[in-house]
């Protein structure tokens, strides 16, 4: 199966893909890994996207399109695949629904994760992050340590996890996906929205049911 994720930013549709990846032995693909295995890798698509970012550019959507058919393309992607922040647009619907044409495959099931905008914020508010593995907190206050992943460091709050700026992120969100989800009904499969409220095996449960495990 291919899986498309929607969110909102906090709602915890990263952790989410990793927890189905896992249950359904496929691999979770977001756009900001595989690049960055690419470029690290010296890919011919890999250097081509250096170079954009190297002059200051971004990525072109072929290039990136082109990475991921190669992600997708590969032996560990045979059974599936988790998209996690893969489609954001609808030229990001159109480009990834033409390259999985060209594989034979197609989008399988869209699953949004659905949550209040008042939730939202308190979480995110409430997030500190590692400034040395980058690593999400909750509950934990600013200038405490971490030393996740080997690495010491210091827990921080974002600017852009603010309420203030919370809310603008979750409007752009809003703006950008909802075409989305309208992309996702008019050309299938239709969108399944999952309640992210509850402990992280409830989400799963709720996910994994509506994909027939």
């Amino acid at each position: 199966m291919i899986i498309v994720l929607l969110g909102p930013p906090g709602a915890g549709k990263g952790t989410q893909g990793e927890r189905l990846a896992a249950r359904l032995d496929v691999p979770k693909i977001a756009t900001g890994d595989v690049l960055r295995a690419a470029v690290r890798d010296g890919t011919p698509l890999g250097l081509e996207a250096k170079a954009a970012m190297d002059r200051g550019d971004l990525v072109p959507d072929e290039v990136i399109m082109g990475i991921m058919k190669e992600a997708l393309a590969s032996p560990t992607a045979a059974k599936g695949a988790i998209l996690d922040g893969v489609v954001r647009t609808t030229p990001q619907a159109d480009g990834v629904a033409a390259m999985l044409s060209d594989l034979g495959r197609q989008v399988d099931a869209v699953l949004l994760f659905d949550i209040a905008e008042d939730e939202l914020v308190r979480r995110l508010s409430g997030r500190t992050t590692c400034d040395a593995c980058q690593r999400p907190f909750f509950g934990r206050q600013p200038g405490e340590s971490c030393e996740a992943d080997g690495k010491v460091g210091t827990l921080v709050r974002r600017k852009d996890d603010e309420p203030d700026a919370v809310r603008k992120r979750l409007q752009v969100y809003r703006d950008q996906t909802s075409p989305v989800i309208n992309w996702y009904e008019d050309h299938g499969p239709r969108v399944v929205r999952i309640d992210a409220i509850g402990s992280l095996e409830e989400v799963e449960a709720r996910a994994l049911h509506v994909l027939g495990y």
